[in-house]
This record gives structure tokens, sequence and C-alpha cells, in this order.
């Protein structure tokens, strides 16, 4: 599962340009690795963390940071829907929110209904669908902009069982794609009535356009 969910946020990171990224929880991992932007630091209650801070409440300016990542924070606090909202006022507009989670349609969620330690992770968590999800972003101004979903084979915890079942890897994201067990999206906060603002130098260099003499052509009257 880690290893799927680290190779998803290398991809979604890679693109994605600014000047400060921030992940919020699960600090012991780098989620932010593949990131080109330059400063980028994890912020979470758990030690680790550059920035001891609760996600509920960041020390950041509102818009500030290019880009967020979220990796299963939602599930393990209890106001997912605010975090969100967090996540959402320190973002740029345009900025770019990835966050990954177990899918509440999946083998995994099942696993966890007949589960009687709820106490071990990640059965402690409080799952969020991904429907569910997607309704608490457009409410926020997110739009998705794209994701997937992984991690079909049943979880067992014995590496003999998870071979024999390999095979539902390739022929879950081919049959049943909805059903993997965990799930990572992207959104984009849009904010609406905004306007790309041209840069200073642009502006100037099409005033000087404008105010340039033409050359005019000298003419000689010949006999």
């Amino acid at each position: 599962m880690l290893d799927w969910e680290l190779a998803q946020f290398d991809s979604a990171v890679d693109d994605v340009f600014g000047y400060r990224a921030v992940q919020v929880g699960l600090p012991e991992v780098d989620f932010l690795r593949q990131s080109r932007i330059p400063y980028r630091f994890s912020l979470a209650l758990e030690a680790g963390a550059a920035l001891a801070a609760d996600p509920l409440q960041l020390p950041l300016a509102a818009q500030s940071v290019d880009l967020v990542a979220l990796p299963h924070v939602l599930e393990w606090h209890d106001n997912p829907h605010e975090v969100l909202r967090e996540a959402e006022r320190v973002l740029m507009p345009e900025g770019r929110l990835v966050i990954s989670g177990v899918n509440t349609a999946s083998l995994w969620r099942l696993r966890q209904l007949f589960t009687f330690k709820k106490t071990e992770s990640p059965w402690d968590a409080r799952f969020i669908g991904l429907l569910r999800l997607r309704d608490w972003l457009r409410v926020l101004g997110f739009e998705l902009d794209g994701g997937r979903f992984g991690c079909y084979s049943p979880p067992f915890r014995r590496r003999i069982w998870l071979d024999r079942f390999a095979f539902m890897e390739k022929a879950g994201a081919r049959w049943w794609p909805i059903t993997g067990g965990t799930y990572a999206v992207r959104a984009i906060k849009r904010v609406a009535g905004m306007r790309l603002i041209t840069p200073a130098w642009r502006k100037e260099r099409a005033r000087r356009r404008a105010l340039a003499p033409i050359p005019q052509r000298s003419h000689k009257n010949h006999d």
C-alpha cells in the first residue's frame, strides 16, 4: 500500500511548480520527495515533523502555499472537513491538493468491519468514501484533477497469501477499478472571478511598442 501511494504522490507532485509545499501528517514518510518546489516541509503533531502543529490550525498565512499533501490525514482527525477547509485557506489560487485514503467500497473496508481489534492501524481510522470526499472538495471550491484506485488484493498479513492473490492487482484495475483498497486524488483550488495578472514587464513592453515611432521614408524629387 505504501509503495503504491508513494508512486501516486510522485506522479501527482512532479509537475507542480511554485515556492512552498507542505505535507500534513505522516512525517516519517516523504510524500513530496519528487516535488520540484524548492521549499518543502512537513507539518504534524507526531515526532519527526519539521513544524509541530495541528492540521486544524495550520500556522501558515492565507494563500501562502502552492501544494498541500494530505496522506491519510482526514481519516485520523475528528474534524476532517475542517482540515480540508484549513488546507483551502493556506493554498494559493490554482494551488494543488493531493489526498490519499482507504476506499470504503473495497475489501479493506470489509476487513475493518470484521476486525475485532479496532485499535490497530489502519483499522482504527474513519474511512472516507471518495464520493463523500468529492462533495466536500466541491463545496470548498476545489476541482478534481484526476486520481486512481489501487491495492486490489485482500489485506492479508502473511506474504504467502499476498503472493497468491497478486493476480488481483492487474485484474482489479481492469475489471473492477472502483473497488481498490486505497485511492489517491488530485484537486485544484479554483477562485471564482479570478483574473490572471500579466507581469508588469510585459505591460511595459507592450506600452513601449505602442509608443514607438514609425520610421518614415524620405522621398526625393528626381528630374
